[in-house]
């Protein structure tokens, strides 16, 4: 089999695919990104918190040596 054939059946697969899969409607959308960015806000906020705890913890061990 030919690299083009094979290429055109694995288009017209991913086609096929793509037809059947169901769409979020622009609530469920804008639902979902609300969730991502106030995760990814809540995650950079605990590393953050993290980061200064370590950064202060090495401070204090550094000045005690």
């Amino acid at each position: 089999m030919s690299f083009f054939k094979k290429t055109k059946e694995y288009l017209g697969g991913v086609s096929a695919e793509a037809k059947r899969v169901s769409w979020p409607e622009k609530h469920e959308l804008w639902e979902s990104t609300l969730v991502v960015v106030s995760f990814i806000f809540i995650l950079a906020a605990t590393t953050l918190v993290c980061d200064k705890a370590i950064e202060g913890f090495i401070r204090i061990v550094h000045a005690g040596a």
